[in-house]
């Protein structure tokens, strides 16, 4: 089974994130098939439009923690080529000039969270929980993307938490969120969405996100993503208390097992 599905419609290309047995964890495959996928996309003219979502229960749980154990990425050069990809993974739906949509349903969490955040519109369902837990077992942010997106306040209340269950309706509050639609009209919205984006000028389009991207881009957004993303090669390769136990408890005793100690340990 493939680690996506794609779907056409006129003018739309739906890539479907499809692992749902592992809550559609991105891994080194899926990240594989997404690349070659817009790669396609961005050379076809035919496609006006894209739309990501996931197959199952959830959008995505972010990166496949039982495959980056299985790695045991170590030190910093190693841990510089691994980020680098993870960022150019997400950056790739921003830098696309094709507009992006992202219509999330359950878990939109870590780096699927900044997919997300780096596409053109986010369409989440009522039921939509959205979080970025990283800095609760010692790992950074791949692609700092929400203080652009909303206000740096709410960046850090979303980032310095860790908390994972900010609801569909706070994230719409803080402007990550389009539009919450009921949970059984995601893909019929985003599908709308996307039609009247794929009905216009498709030059217009084009250039018209060009514009915005290049009004934030002007703001030196982009060499603070890269600094940021040099914070978070130095975060992954320190190998911090929280980190190491994390991953202890993980190699010894499974992944859920270091999930628990990692919600648990306050409480």
């Amino acid at each position: 089974m493939k680690a996506i599905q794609i779907e056409s419609l006129p003018g739309i290309s739906h890539i479907i994130l499809n692992r749902p047995s592992a809550l559609n964890a991105i891994n080194e495959e899926m990240i594989s098939e997404i690349n070659h996928m817009m790669t396609e996309i961005s050379e076809d003219d035919k496609v006006r439009c894209v739309i990501i979502s996931g197959a199952g229960r959830c959008f995505s749980s972010g990166y496949d923690l039982k495959e980056s154990a299985q790695r045991e990425t170590t030190g910093r050069e190693e841990w510089e080529r691994v980020l680098k990809k993870d960022f150019e993974f997400v950056m790739q739906f921003w830098n696309c000039k094709k507009p992006t949509i992202a219509a999330v349903y359950g878990y939109c969490l870590a780096g699927a969270f900044e997919l997300a955040m780096a596409c053109d519109l986010t369409i989440a369902s009522e039921s939509a929980m959205f979080g970025m837990p990283e800095v609760r077992f010692g790992s950074g942010i791949v692609a700092m993307l929400a203080p652009w997106v909303t206000g740096p306040k709410q960046a850090k209340e979303l980032l310095l938490t860790g908390h994972d269950k900010f609801s569909a309706d706070y994230c719409y509050k803080i402007g990550v969120v389009n539009r919450v639609v009921e949970d059984g009209l995601l893909i019929k919205t985003a599908i709308e969405v996307a039609q009247q984006i794929a009905s216009s000028s498709a030059r217009s389009v084009q250039l018209t996100k060009a514009a915005i991207n290049k009004s934030y881009e002007m703001s030196s957004m982009r060499e603070a993503l890269l600094a940021a993303l040099e914070i978070d090669i130095q975060i992954e390769s320190d190998e911090s208390p929280e980190r190491l136990e994390f991953n202890r408890i993980r190699k010894n005793r499974g992944l859920q097992a270091a999930l628990e100690w990692r919600d648990n340990k306050f409480n």
